[in-house]
């Protein structure tokens, strides 16, 4: 590409040495993007911005909003989008499908194990403390066995790539994975914002993912309905994700209920309706496990159905994600995944875990102590970016209370070196041009019959210049994902 088709943005970004998910280390954007590096080569500025506002405003139209819990303003945001996508070239998104899959595939055998016959814990693969001490272990799923195995029937795993362009997992997601929805939303004003680079890119396809979500619900109804009912149960309005309980409802042709619109009747959990009741088949569940049903988790739950266990086990209703697999979900868990890997599939992991650092492990635990600015400090059972510390940016004070706080409860940490995370162009209007910004990203899998992964997924900015912090609540963005095709699939 020759300096006189460069954007003057493009030629003045500077990847200041990380690895960028665009532009190589000599400032050129990489070979396999070439119609992409046309398009914006050939659009001054001024028209780029242009292109941002329209598809904010697109997405304001759309309501693509979400809210974040504990601010005294609660009235919802957009959700950041930077239209510059994020470009997974066919190699590299091979490796990351082929990882997805036997990852997803060991977990959902890990989670039956634990409920189940314990081998790995008999074996002192894991230790049972490990199991037994996570907040996300539930006792009153012990000797459950959903359809086909199939625990996480929609999961979602973050992948960072490092300052050599290697990918890792960061976490698993495996209860109630979001920001599907968002993934969908960003691809529809892509294609109208850059329509004609989708077919020269040879961008796979997303927009079969609520197909797939549908096909996916119905293989786990149970076995004597073939034509089963399917309800997503949300907590309400005002839960922080309910945009996306209402537009997944909508795309796979479910019913949007809350738990007081569901009644267990005469052995069947039915649906309240108009005309009397209507017996439900299969629960796309989006609350908490321990809300689910109020006679075997929490007793004070309003947002379950009282009796939906004894439902599931007598066959007559399918729960997905069922509830118990948060065990896998907890961070200390995490680090024995690629265990897990090996004991149950007998296979060296694909994707590697982000070196982890088990703080009740005293040898782990001094490390962390005497390390604690060069790291990255999580909670065991955090998420949206909250309870954690990042150490070269972080104060002494934050240091030292971290430390308390790992010394009088050492299971509820872990620690992970800081990454170099990869990087990737955002546009700035207000300044008038383009910067790097860290991101990672979250695709999504489904687990019925077979195991589907979607070519792409969420890729989350952090907007704000030099964070790592890619969540939404701490005001991260997104970025749609093209995934370029191989040969012979097809594109959009």
């Amino acid at each position: 590409m020759t300096s006189t088709l460069v954007n003057p943005m493009m030629r003045e970004y500077d990847t200041e040495g990380f690895f960028d998910e665009l532009f190589s280390a000599s400032g050129e954007m990489r070979p396999d993007f070439g119609a992409l590096a046309q398009k914006l080569s050939g659009l001054p500025p001024e028209a780029l911005f242009r292109r941002q506002q329209s598809a904010d405003r697109a997405l304001m139209r759309m309501g693509i909003t979400f809210q974040v819990y504990g601010q005294k303003n609660k009235q919802e945001q957009v959700f950041p989008f930077d239209i510059l996508p994020r470009v997974v070239s066919a190699e590299d998104w091979t490796r990351i499908d082929q990882g997805l899959r036997q990852r997803i595939q060991a977990l959902n055998l890990f989670i039956q194990d634990v409920y189940g016959e314990k081998r790995i814990l008999k074996e002192k693969i894991i230790p049972e403390w490990v199991v037994y001490s996570s907040s996300g272990y539930l006792e009153p799923c012990e000797g459950l066995t959903p359809p086909r195995g199939g625990w996480c029937a929609i999961s979602g795993s973050d992948i960072i790539r490092d300052d050599k362009g290697d990918f890792f997992v960061l976490e698993d997601n495996l209860r109630c994975p979001s920001g599907v929805s968002y993934v969908l939303a960003n691809r529809l004003v892509m294609k109208r914002t850059f329509p004609e680079v989708f077919s020269q890119m040879g961008v796979r396809p997303i927009s079969d993912y609520p197909e797939m979500l549908q096909s996916t619900l119905r293989s786990l109804a149970p076995a004597d309905v073939p034509n089963p009912t399917i309800v997503v149960l949300t907590p309400g309005i005002y839960n922080s994700a309910y945009f996306e309980h209402a537009f997944l409802a909508q795309q796979i042709g479910a019913e949007l209920v809350e738990g007081r619109d569901l009644v267990v009747s005469n052995g069947f959990v039915c649906m309240k309706t108009t005309r009397g009741l209507r017996r439900v088949d299969v629960i796309y569940r989006r609350i908490n496990d321990e809300y689910l049903d109020p006679g075997r988790f929490r007793p004070d739950s309003m947002l379950g159905v009282r009796g939906l266990m004894d439902v599931f086990e007598a066959g007559r209703v399918s729960i997905a994600n069922m509830p118990g697999p948060g065990v896998a979900d907890d961070k200390v868990v995490y680090a024995f995944v690629p265990d897990m890997i090996r004991f149950y599939l007998s296979e060296e992991p694909i994707l590697n875990n982000v070196p982890t650092y088990v703080c009740s492990r005293e040898e782990d635990r001094t490390y962390v102590l005497e390390h604690i600015h060069e790291l990255v400090v999580k909670e065991a059972d955090g998420a949206g970016g909250y309870g954690m510390l990042i150490g070269p940016v972080s104060t002494k004070q934050e240091q030292e209370q971290f430390k308390e706080q790992i010394r009088a409860n050492p299971r509820g940490y872990i620690a992970q070196p800081t990454l170099s995370l990869s990087r990737a162009p955002v546009l700035l209007p207000n300044e008038e041009k383009m910067e790097g910004r860290h991101l990672d990203l979250r695709p999504f899998m489904l687990y019925g019959k077979t195991i589907k992964v979607m070519p792409g997924g969420l890729t989350r900015v952090a907007m704000k210049k030099g964070s790592l912090v890619v969540n939404s609540s701490q005001g991260g963005g997104s970025k749609d994902t093209w995934v370029l095709r191989g040969n012979g699939e097809g594109s959009a």
